[in-house]
């Protein structure tokens, strides 16, 4: 995912693994939980949003409209933390089983908008916060105690605790990400396709040459904050440990140029300056790596990824091209002055764009291949950045319809080949 104004992206080549020093594995014990926010405010800069008409008509199009009001009604039942915790608890999967199974056709249709779509989800979520936030509890309740709930809702609502991986050699274990919609300032109607695939990819099975491959999902907010306090790693490690569920190929997705796919060579550990869905800048500066998580020391300016990049844009995989993107912009060593280098960064270069530019994409990507690289996981493992999900031309106003057939066209178009690309992918794992 990247600003539609960011010029600079970034596949590179040159990583020079043998001057990396891994951190110890003694450190793969699970970090501890982040550190909540202080003091949550009584509603943040995302859910500010939420009575606009877009959103109200997609929380009523969709069925999801309900569910602010269930959860009160479980707050206000709550007589103690205890059952406060399994109340944000069960709200949060309660909402991501309910936008996969909506998303996947299972179950009977609530609302008129399409099944596929990913903004519900959004939506619901934002509305479960903004109860928790004004919920007035009949027992003491410290700031600290509440972010936390806030942090459990957060994190079931976005399957992020609940991916679940069979054990054993006779299916390949992948793991996707996406993300929640952007740039909602400019239109608030907006959807994103990486969100809209891994709700579409949750659970499934894709037969491969390789054997069955079974996909688990999350998605991640657009907040630099969630970022830098560590909500990446600490999804990703228990899945990147050893084990009999250690995952056999992951990527990231988020959304990136019109109409094209684009592998992602090199990530770089820059985030610039771009406002994210909580009206804050995340930079300029180093991507921040929490205290606690297994990482490599010092830390890289550029990661590469091992997706199988060759194999996926030669592939026939839908009506998109694929790309293998490997430009980045680097200063070069001895220099002060960033240049865009179209086959990725020269030695001793310090990253200033990875292919995926210097928001929350490249720095999902670049987070997520740091920890392949500390954790010692030798599977594919990368970013995928697909096509920009727009409405038609006849509805190009922010003020227009919330949908329509060329909107809903081209998501089902991006998820049906983000499906065939893992397949291909998957398919080029060992048996």
């Amino acid at each position: 995912m990247r600003p539609t104004t960011l010029a600079s992206r970034l596949p590179g080549a040159v990583l020079v693994a043998s001057a990396l020093v891994l951190a110890p594995l003694a450190g793969l014990a699970a970090p501890a939980a982040a550190a909540p926010a202080s003091v949550p405010p009584a509603q943040t800069q995302e859910e500010g949003r939420l009575d606009g008409r877009a959103p109200q008509e997609i929380l009523r199009r969709s069925g999801f409209d309900g569910a602010a009001g269930a959860f009160a009604g479980a707050l206000a039942r709550a007589r103690t933390p205890g059952q406060a915790e399994r109340a944000a608890a069960d709200a949060g999967h309660r909402l991501w089983r309910k936008a996969v199974a909506r998303a996947q056709g299972r179950g009977p249709a609530t609302g008129d908008l399409a099944r596929d779509d990913d903004r519900p989800l959004y939506w619901a979520r934002l509305s479960l916060t903004r109860e928790l936030r004004r919920w007035k509890p009949a027992f003491a309740l410290s700031d600290t105690r509440r972010a936390a709930l806030l942090d459990t809702l957060e994190r079931g609502s976005r399957g992020q605790d609940s991916l679940d991986f069979p054990a054993g050699p006779r299916v390949k274990r992948v793991l996707v990400t996406g993300f929640d919609p952007f740039q909602l300032d400019g239109d608030i109607r907006r959807s994103n396709p990486s969100g809209a695939a891994a709700l579409a990819l949750d659970g499934m099975v894709i037969d491969t040459p390789s054997g069955p491959a079974r996909v688990e999902a999350a998605v991640f907010p657009v907040r630099w904050e969630d970022f830098a306090r560590g909500t990446v790693e600490r999804t990703l490690l228990p899945h990147f440990r050893p084990g009999p569920r250690r995952v056999d190929l992951f990527t990231t997705i988020s959304q990136g140029r019109p109409g094209r796919f684009d592998v992602e060579r090199t990530n770089g550990a820059w985030r610039g300056g771009s406002t994210d869905n909580e009206r804050l800048q995340g930079g300029p500066g180093m991507v921040p790596i929490p205290a606690g998580i297994p990482t490599v020391r010092p830390q890289p300016q550029w990661t590469r990824t091992s997706l199988p990049y060759a194999a996926l844009t030669a592939a026939a995989t839908g009506p998109f091209p694929v790309h293998d993107n490997t430009e980045i912009t680097e200063v070069p060593a001895g220099s002060d002055t960033p240049v865009v280098r179209p086959d990725g960064p020269t030695p001793g270069s310090a990253a200033r764009a990875g292919g995926g530019g210097d928001y929350l994409s490249n720095e999902i990507a670049y987070r997520a291949t740091l920890l392949r690289d500390a954790t010692r996981l030798t599977v594919p493992g990368g970013h995928l950045h697909t096509p920009v999900l727009r409405f038609g031309a006849d509805n190009g106003s922010p003020d227009g319809r919330v949908t329509d057939p060329v909107f809903e066209r081209a998501r089902q178009q991006i998820t049906a080949q983000v499906r065939a690309l893992l397949g291909v992918a998957a398919g080029t794992l060992r048996r």
